[in-house]
């Protein structure tokens, strides 16, 4: 925690965000089953202030996910609907002439689109045009949109939810690297298992779902990312990550014979960032002040899946980067060599 808060303060400190998160975690439980695991990667992500990338196949509540979020947290939010002709306006606004009554004359004002909200939901962002992903690159890392020449900064907090589809690849455009470095998790939604689809079954086909509770608010939700931040973390923690970082890079002069064989670009700077801090709300979360190297490999999925760039020789393996990134975990020692 930060340098001023002693001992008890910074466990009073934790214990505060764990509830708060626990009731956000409940009321969007109360709506959204079968998540599990993915639920609460979802919260990291939430919590410590970056974009989350939802991918599944169709069906299993990803934009039911991101709706729940926004009502639970009172966030304003927008839908994109991505398809191939997606035009970058259609994200970020258009400048327009408009009659102005006073004057009389025309004049040219600024229509601002649907990124102008607090929680964009992004469906399926794979099957828009690469210039309309790039549109989105500003405004996920400086929380800004440039338009006209004119830079507005975003009401925060700001945060891109985007869903994509790993099955019906046809029509559709992958992301690439720079686009999928700004999401700080990608999170895999599972298919729900048998008491999950009954319960899921029971909630959809009777009465109306009663709405969301909104049980924190903008304010609330940044002074929770804000305590994140002030989360302790040792430098032998630090260096853990750094080190896992570097191992999943091809190119270093120490690295494994089976990452040579099956990383073809492994994780940069971003992904070291994404580790640390999804690390310090997991921490959090479990009602500790200081961040552990547990944390660290609990989170290290969702934070580097993403960033790693397979070899042809890994597809030929049958080894996806969850099985790569157990690799590391499992090769990786707890202490510098």
């Amino acid at each position: 925690m930060s340098a001023g808060m002693d001992l008890t303060q910074a466990r009073e400190a934790a214990e505060a965000f764990r509830a708060r998160a626990s009731r956000l975690h409940a009321a969007i439980e109360s709506h959204v089953v079968g998540l599990g695991q993915t639920l609460e990667a979802c919260l990291w992500c939430l919590l410590a202030d970056g974009h989350l990338l939802l991918e599944g196949v169709p069906g299993l509540g990803k934009t039911l996910l991101v709706r729940t979020i926004a009502s639970a947290t009172g966030l304003r939010s927008a839908r994109v609907q991505c398809t191939p002709d997606l035009m970058p306006a259609d994200i970020l606004g258009t400048p327009v002439l408009m009659h102005d009554p006073v004057t009389g004359r025309r004049v040219r004002r600024f229509r601002p689109g649907p990124v102008f909200c607090q929680v964009l939901l992004v469906d399926e962002i794979n099957r828009a045009a690469p210039r309309s992903q790039s549109a989105l690159l500003e405004a996920m890392q400086e929380r800004g949109v440039s338009v006209d020449g004119v830079t507005t900064p975003l009401e925060r907090p700001f945060l891109v939810l985007a869903t994509q589809n790993p099955i019906e690849q046809e029509g559709t455009y992958p992301l690439p690297e720079a686009q999928l470095d700004r999401f700080l998790a990608k999170v895999m939604v599972p298919v729900p298992d048998r008491p999950a689809l009954a319960e899921i079954l029971r909630r959809t086909t009777a009465a109306e779902m009663p709405p969301v509770p909104q049980v924190i608010d903008a304010a609330g939700l940044l002074g929770l990312q804000s305590l994140a931040t002030e989360v302790a973390v040792a430098p032998h923690v630090t260096d853990w990550a750094v080190r896992l970082v570097m191992a999943s890079q091809p190119q270093g002069p120490q690295a494994w014979p089976q990452v040579r064989r099956w990383i073809r670009v492994g994780a940069g700077p971003r992904g070291a960032q994404a580790l640390l801090r999804l690390a310090k709300v997991r921490a959090l979360l479990a009602g500790r002040h200081a961040a552990a190297i547990d944390d660290l490999r609990a989170v290290a999925p969702c934070a580097l899946r993403h960033r790693l760039r397979l070899t042809f020789e890994a597809g030929a393996d049958r080894v996806d980067s969850d099985a790569v990134i157990a690799h590391l975990l499992q090769r990786l020692p707890l202490e510098a060599a």
